[in-house]
């Protein structure tokens, strides 16, 4: 990252077609990361091209995954190959007058390098407390600690946010100006993520009150 609060361009993160799309802002990709919870991360593994969606999240400039400890997936990241993750959110469906300006609005995120294991126990720890937070902002001083054996089973992986770029679209529709004529109708359709009431566990014990904060985790925009 430069001095201007932007990540620097390299030979994977320079957009080339629809360069108009990109973004390389920290505020803009840490904002585009913030409103997700699941990332595909690519690797390569026996030679072959594999894609595994997981949950994440982003501390500062690292983002984290986790898994059983036992996880081949995990442990092939760990080894240091070259990883790409990228977040996706679909905010609308643009219908142009022209099906070949039809498409979509949406916010991406692409970051590449080498993940790393955690294995020092405070920050393990810490990163751990900092998912329970994501999924809801205060969880982790309000659920029981991990054990050292659910420590020991779980892998924690560190990306540091280095080599990022983002790509945006969120303008209207964009049909050609003699298309406008056109008697067909044009338009978008937005598309949200929408969090749902929570519902209780049938096996909570008498007089445990639902907490805030579960009701506060947001998505999306």
């Amino acid at each position: 990252m430069d001095d201007t609060g932007a990540y620097t361009q390299t030979e994977l993160t320079r957009l080339r077609r629809r360069h108009m799309h990109a973004r390389y802002d920290k505020d803009v990709v840490h904002d585009i990361l913030d409103s997700g919870l699941v990332a595909h991360v690519g690797y390569v593994a026996g030679g072959r091209p594999i894609v595994t969606p997981t949950a994440y999240w982003r501390m500062g400039e690292n983002l984290y995954f986790h898994g059983s400890a036992a996880s081949r997936t995990l442990e092939t990241m760990a080894e240091g190959v070259e990883v790409c993750v990228t977040v996706s959110h679909l905010d609308g469906i643009v219908h142009a007058r022209s099906g070949f300006n039809s498409c979509m609005n949406y916010r991406a995120v692409m970051a590449f390098g080498q993940a790393v294991e955690v294995t020092d126990p405070a920050e393990k720890t810490a990163a751990l407390d900092g998912l329970l937070d994501r999924l809801a902002p205060g969880r982790s001083k309000d659920s029981k600690p991990s054990s050292a054996q659910e420590l020991k089973g779980t892998k924690v992986l560190r990306l540091e946010l280095n080599e990022v770029s983002a790509k945006v679209r969120a303008g209207e529709v964009g049909d050609d100006e003699e298309d406008q004529k056109l008697d067909f109708w044009a338009g978008i359709v937005p598309v949200r993520l929408v969090v749902d009431e929570p519902v209780d566990d049938p096996d909570l014990r008498p007089g445990i009150e639902r907490p805030d904060y579960v009701t506060k985790i947001r998505l999306g925009r």
